[in-house]
């Protein structure tokens, strides 16, 4: 360890490759843990329930249980039981009996009802209020304000007619009392008057949600239910009613202290669902990147110092000393590089946090959290991987023989390609097989792709040399052609393969990382967009609202003078059952009325029908072995279960989902239940007739612009991962360029004795960078080409080389740009700074 200590002091120069790779990685790997940390802790607040220490909840997820039974003769038979949830995206209610039967219990002072409701609330002019942060609005009936509590700050209780807001709906849409507001919920539009405005007791405002209060016997016809959704009970004081309680909740849950935040209406809190996937694919691309480059790093680095291990083992060091003095040099580089990378992360954590919330990709009210352990454990992690490959480095380094220190080169003891082909065929197949056996056309497509890329490019780096060394000659025969300096650059880089690979494989990582996602990312957009352009071809325009429009609205521009033929779709999600495991899909409800068709679904088996039907994706169907005419069971968004008909299977899919159930049916069972979407035909003054009659809905030629945001924020959401990945790699791929330029300084003096000028030693560098940079654009270039075809076929049939040549020949083009500036410049700073 002496030792070790000694030389990192003696030769902190030679060591400034390996600290910096060092740092970014750890940096990357603490940023990227803290982000999926942050996320898997984050709890909303469960003030909605402030006043009720236990909360009964109407149901909020499915579950299914499966038992399994083993028999073995002569031994009891073994019983294996498994239960799968899945959450809903909708609020089932509680019996309308259930409050009066608590409330009789012994011990309990109060029992408080609160049926929830998402709601659209506009000022008089039509502009869309929300909560603080962009945060939902729901509504409540007056009594339930209780449970936060609210109270009122200004004006009086709702009546008839009458809605109370909280303080910040009243400041974001500039309410007062007797201003007029407009309500949009699943049972249709009304007009109602401010009259109070209140706060929870102690707060601004309700976290994550907006909150209005209606008076309790306008609950029903607005919210379209007036069963409970969650009941509040206050014990009285010193009195113990849990078991009592559970015992009168049935299969209701009965939640307490922090649990009873999941008692409120699913969307009316923060959703983190969606982020731990994308901070857990984050996490991923950032550890292989880090782990990749890192690696290689280290490895160019100790084969750098073959003459100075030579030397060591002139004077008795033996190979395990060697590995041992190699091992602790990066145990110590680590835990120095995490001094500077630890605080470096929590930056790039709080950087792509906010970044994603302007995406909307995560909630507003996300924050990074710094936890220590997180950083301890990155601060290991990129140690323990420098401590790796310094061993893996060393394992032929140290073999190296005694006279080697007498040479003026030192060459790699050579073997170990039985080990590097045996890791290329594990990893070459897996990647096969993710590409071959993984459903790429469904949701985890992108996913897979990043696997699959991640194991192919693990098949290159152990290859390494033997793949670099036949396009070496290829190369090297094309730098024939610049004269003298071109076939010099040509001999080296074909003696000094292994160099080259250091170098080509990360520049390879780059390509083959990042170019997938960018290109498998826009041909889904384009495919989407296409579908969605050949589904509502056939219509003349589309009516849509800022927030969707109630049902009863869209089954009323059906019925005006001209229209032929109308499409109206409600989004929500449903729950399948699959292999004893609740999973929830996208899915529209679909009204259509008129003679003339208005939506084209492509139906490749089957019709649509009505009633007691639905239609399904082809991938969908596959998947779960329906035939039409089949029954099936689903869960609603509320968890109310049906069973429907499986009448049509379809094609056009993206962009509208795996499902289509009657409109109507959803509608009743989604809280939120708004038509997204009215597709038209018709002919005449329509659109005049619809701006008189609704002069907030928007007519347009143009796709619905939700999901048009939505599939930009997802773009987007990709775009900032691949930002990560192609910094991390560009500075890597610099780094490491200027580790093997300093490390030639010797051989560059050489070529100055035999009298070459300067010119032609930068001459010769920058054709081997361009032999270098060839060769890794080539061998991300053979990666990309197999995962985004094997992507683009799964998709739709076709295979492509190039989804996106402007993507393509961008990221070509950036990265051959820097890879040829990465390794010219190293290279003449060191010439500039020469003595002959």
């Amino acid at each position: 360890m002496r030792l070790a200590i000694g030389i990192l002091r003696q030769h902190r120069g030679s060591y400034v490759g390996t600290f910096l790779a060092a740092v970014l990685a750890t940096a990357l790997l603490a940023g990227a843990g803290l982000l999926l940390s942050s996320v898997l802790t984050a709890k909303p607040p469960a003030n909605r329930f402030a006043a009720a220490p236990i909360v009964v909840s109407g149901d909020r997820e499915v579950s299914l249980t499966t038992t399994t039974r083993k028999e073995k003769e002569g031994k009891p038979d073994k019983v294996k039981t498994k239960t799968k949830t899945e959450r809903l995206t909708g609020a089932g209610t509680l019996p309308a009996d259930l409050r009066q039967r608590l409330a009789a219990l012994p011990g309990v002072s109060k029992t408080i009802g609160d049926t929830a409701f998402p709601m659209v609330l506009s000022t008089e002019a039509g502009r869309p209020v929300r909560g603080a942060q962009d945060a939902p609005v729901i509504g409540h009936g007056w009594s339930s304000a209780a449970l936060t509590p609210f109270t009122l700050r200004e004006g009086r209780a709702p009546s008839t007619g009458d809605v109370v807001v909280d303080a910040n709906l009243a400041a974001a849409g500039e309410l007062s009392i007797g201003s007029t507001v407009r309500v949009t919920t699943r049972t249709g539009e009304r007009t109602l008057r401010v009259v109070g405005i209140a706060a929870p007791s102690g707060r601004d405002s309700l976290a994550a949600q907006g909150a209005v209060f209606v008076a309790d016997r306008e609950v029903a016809a607005i919210a379209g239910t007036d069963l409970p959704t969650a009941i509040g009970i206050v014990p009285s004081p010193g009195a113990d009613v849990l078991e009592a309680v559970r015992d009168a909740a049935g299969d209701a849950p009965v939640l307490t202290g922090d649990d009873r935040v999941r008692a409120d209406l699913p969307g009316a809190m923060p959703d983190y669902i969606g982020p731990i996937s994308i901070f857990g694919f984050t996490i991923g691309i950032t550890a292989f990147a880090a782990v990749f480059v890192l690696t290689g790093t280290v490895a160019l680095s100790v084969r750098q110092r073959l003459r100075e291990l030579a030397l060591l083992r002139t004077v008795g060091a033996t190979p395990g000393q060697l590995r041992r003095l190699l091992g602790r040099e990066s145990v110590v580089l680590g835990l120095i590089a995490a001094v500077p990378a630890l605080p470096l992360g929590v930056v790039v954590a709080h950087v792509v946090a906010a970044r994603f919330r302007t995406l909307d990709a995560v909630p507003a009210q996300f924050t990074v959290t710094t936890n220590v352990v997180v950083l301890l454990a990155a601060a290991a992690a990129g140690t323990l991987v420098t401590f790796v490959a310094a061993r893996v480095a060393s394992r032929r380094a140290v073999r190296i023989a005694p006279t080697q220190a007498l040479s003026e080169t030192a060459a790699t003891p050579r073997g170990g390609n039985a080990v590097r082909g045996v890791l290329a065929v594990i990893t070459a197949a897996g990647g096969v097989a993710v590409l071959t056996f993984v459903p790429l056309g469904g949701p985890f497509g992108m996913g897979m792709s990043f696997v699959s890329s991640a194991l192919l490019l693990c098949a290159v780096a152990a290859l390494g040399p033997l793949v670099v060394r036949p396009l070496t000659a290829v190369f090297g025969r094309l730098a024939t052609l610049g004269g003298v300096t071109g076939r010099l650059a040509g001999t080296v880089t074909r003696v000094e393969s292994r160099r080259v690979a250091a170098v080509a494989v990360p520049l390879a990582l780059m390509f083959a990382i990042n170019a997938p996602m960018l290109l498998n990312s826009s041909l889904l957009a384009r495919i989407t967009a296409d579908e969605q352009r050949a589904r509502f071809a056939a219509a003349d325009a589309q009516v849509t609202a800022p927030t969707g429009l109630p049902l009863a609205t869209a089954e009323a521009l059906s019925r005006l003078s001209g229209v032929t033929g109308t499409a109206a779709t409600v989004p929500t999600r449903v729950i399948v059952a699959k292999g004893g495991k609740p999973e929830d899909y996208v899915a529209q409800g679909l009204l259509t009325t008129g003679r003339d068709s208005v939506l084209d679904l492509d139906v490749r088996d089957g019709a649509l029908a009505g009633d007691g039907t639905f239609a399904a994706s082809r991938y969908l169907t596959e998947l779960s072995g329906w035939h039409v005419g089949e029954d099936v069971e689903l869960w609603l968004a509320d968890g109310h279960q049906v069973t429907l008909r499986l009448a049509a299977v379809y094609e056009r899919a993206r962009g509208f989902g795996d499902l289509a159930l009657p409109a109507t049916l959803v509608a009743a069972h989604d809280p939120r239940g708004l038509v997204s979407t009215v597709s038209l035909r018709y002919s005449g003054e329509v659109p005049e007739q619809i701006r008189a009659q609704w002069p907030t809905l928007r007519i347009t030629p143009s796709l619905d612009a939700a999901r048009a945001a939505d599939a930009q924020n997802q773009q987007g959401a990709w775009e900032l991962m691949v930002v990560i990945s192609l910094g991390f790699t560009a500075i890597a791929v610099v780094n490491t360029f200027a580790i093997a330029a300093t490390a030639r300084r010797r051989e560059y003096t050489d070529l100055w004795l035999a009298g070459a000028t300067t010119g032609q030693v930068q001459g010769m560098t920058a054709r081997e960078a361009a032999i270098t940079v060839g060769i890794g654009l080539c061998l991300g270039a053979a990666v990309t080409t197999i995962v985004v075809g094997a992507f683009s076929t799964a998709q739709d049939g076709i295979f492509r080389l190039v989804p996106d040549v402007s993507i393509y020949l961008g990221l070509l083009g950036g990265i051959a740009a820097l890879g040829l500036a990465a390794g010219t410049l190293p290279t003449r700073l060191v010439l500039r700074t020469r003595t002959r």
